[in-house]
């Protein structure tokens, strides 16, 4: 077996978090521009059957792993920093059966259960998305075999190769297949006037005929990439091994016994598995009903959601019932664009979960303050800029990103929706490195129990607010709101009291709020004196640049950001010089 580094020398939390945050840009923006693709070609009611096919599949595969990476995870980073390299070896062996039968029982699930979602969303049409993207949940199981067992070790560069190989295939091979079978629906009108069987009277009858078909094969992609992203995973571990060599392993201890270790991964894995459980689970609760919702409104008192939008909702959508899935297809649009925050706080709750594990297994208290208060400093200087942001270049944002498509409409709904979101971004994303450290030292139950009265707190929320015309969509925000914030203020609490250890709140929350503060005012004033003189494209590209400007420099006159964090970025050694020379950091 080939040895690519001592085991336990991984990467350090700020390391690891960049290779697998840079590995989320290339990821994000493939699959944004996967998303823009599909949306200017198929619409709001598009974007809804995909958004719908993802609801269903969420609580599903978190279910098939049920929390078993993170727990791999943590396993194996204890094991290392203890020495147990046996221990190590013998998580991954008997990882494998566990995902393979979970995995294969929630691809049937999903197959089965597609049947029964789409009557339940009053979305018949959605069930080409759902079949498509059911095979997507065996390959996920088997990827996770591998990630959490790198991950542990404080590896992240397979598990970030191998998101990158399933964002490329969604993109080219998925939009291959989506345009082929879009071209292939729309001849064969132009030739017989039918589609799949379907007599059509017109070319828009033809493409609504053809949408949800189109969107199926732009789904199979994503299949196809986890395939392959599994295979390059079990590729990388059988020819490059994982870095345990033959004198750490002939120096271990001998392994716990089989029984032993499963009890520990099961008690670990659970209470973390049912969280996401719930929360994946409120995610598809949160889609039905919404779409539900409005759907009530539209057979109850239409006129009162038709004066909300005016012509922005499209005769064809009226005159064909599918009011609620445009609507909610509108808000995945500004979604879209929030997930770009969530999937890098995410990163850092899977960077952070290694780290602190090692630093709450070794007993040092000053270096678990040390990597508390790392994780917690990059995560708020990610999550509340980004918020404050999009939020104040709502509208801007979502222009730049669908300019030159045919979704005028959409993106004016989604910048209303966007406004609002911005807002709940933040909680979102602080949340979950959050729940990662309280799971990093042992309380695995408490993001459970946060997890599952949030979800309560939202679907109140939400029934009432969307509930209401005036609201609707609207009302899906307020409810994120409410729910994680109280989740990211009950668990910031409880890590504090059980490490007893309290942060810096104000290096660690006060100053990135007032550099974001200062840097979202620059970016709304830049936006409005560059396009006076630019194009809106460019005029958003400049104050977004303005931004991030401002507010790198006054993180640094308020000294908001540490040495130390800088010293674990890559040439951190020269960075600190050129900004020692100007008084920067001390």
């Amino acid at each position: 077996m080939k040895k690519e580094r001592s085991a336990g020398k991984g990467q350090s939390f700020l390391k690891g978090a960049m290779v697998l945050g840079s590995s989320v840009i290339i990821v994000k923006i493939m699959g944004m521009i996967y998303k823009i693709l599909l949306s200017s070609m198929y619409g709001g009611v598009g974007t809804g059957l995909f958004n719908s096919a993802y609801a269903l599949y969420n609580p599903l595969f978190t279910l098939s792993t049920a929390g078993f990476p993170i727990a791999i995870s943590r396993m194996v980073s204890e094991s290392i920093t203890r020495k147990r390299y046996r221990d190590v070896k013998q998580i991954h062996h008997l990882s494998v059966p566990i995902f393979v039968v979970a995995g294969l029982v929630c691809f049937l699930a999903m197959v089965v259960g597609s049947f029964i979602y789409v009557k339940v969303i009053n979305a018949d049409n959605a069930i080409f998305a759902l079949l498509c993207l059911s095979p997507t949940i065996f390959f996920g199981c088997l990827m996770s075999i591998y990630r959490g067992y790198f991950e542990g070790m404080r590896n992240m560069v397979p598990t970030a190769v191998s998101e990158i190989i399933e964002a490329a295939c969604k993109l080219f091979l998925g939009f291959t297949a989506s345009f082929i079978t879009m071209q292939v629906c729309m001849n064969d009108y132009r030739t017989s006037g039918y589609v799949f069987g379907i007599k059509c009277d017109s070319e828009i009858a033809a493409q609504s005929a053809a949408v949800p078909v189109a969107i199926g094969a732009a789904i199979t992609g994503i299949s196809l990439g986890s395939l392959l992203g599994f295979l390059y995973l079990f590729i990388r571990y059988k020819r490059g091994g994982d870095g345990i060599g033959r004198e750490e392993l002939k120096a271990s201890p001998p392994p716990k016994k089989n029984g032993v270790i499963i009890r520990t991964m099961v008690r670990t894995a659970i209470p973390i598995g049912l969280g996401s459980i719930i929360m994946s689970l409120a995610d598809m609760v949160d889609s039905t009903l919404v779409q539900r919702r409005i759907f009530h409104i539209m057979e109850t008192d239409p006129d009162a959601l038709i004066n909300v939008y005016g012509s922005l909702i499209p005769d064809e959508v009226l005159y064909s019932g599918s009011t609620h899935t445009y609507l909610y297809g509108c808000y995945g649009i500004a979604l879209t664009l929030m997930m770009l925050v969530t999937a890098a706080t995410q990163v850092f709750g899977t960077t952070a979960l290694p780290s602190v594990t090692a630093a709450w297994t070794s007993g040092n208290k000053q270096k678990m303050k040390e990597s508390m208060e790392t994780v917690l400093r990059i995560t708020v200087l990610v999550t509340i800029p980004s918020g404050i942001g999009m939020s104040v270049l709502a509208e801007p944002l979502l222009s730049l990103i669908y300019s030159g498509s045919s979704l005028a409409n959409e993106v004016s709904i989604g910048s209303k929706v966007l406004a609002v979101m911005g807002i709940s971004v933040i909680f979102i994303a602080t949340a979950t490195p959050l729940c990662s450290m309280l799971q990093a030292v042992g309380r695995m139950d408490v993001p459970l129990k946060l997890f599952a009265a949030g979800m309560v707190i939202k679907i109140v929320v939400n029934y009432i607010l969307v509930g209401i015309p005036e609201i609707n969509i609207q009302g899906a925000n307020v409810g994120s709101i409410v729910c994680y914030g109280f989740v990211t203020a009950v668990a910031m609490f409880v890590l504090c009291r059980e490490t007893k250890i309290v942060p810096n709140f104000v290096s660690i929350l006060v100053k990135p709020l007032i550099a974001a503060i200062v840097c979202s005012t620059a970016a709304y004033f830049a936006e409005m004196i560059f396009d006076f003189v630019f194009y809106q494209r460019v005029a958003t590209v400049l104050a977004i640049i303005t931004a991030m400007v401002v507010y790198v420099v006054v993180l640094l006159l308020i000294k908001g950001i540490k040495k130390e964090d800088i010293l674990q970025m890559p040439k951190g050694n020269k960075i600190i010089k050129v900004l020692e020379k100007f008084k920067l950091i001390r």
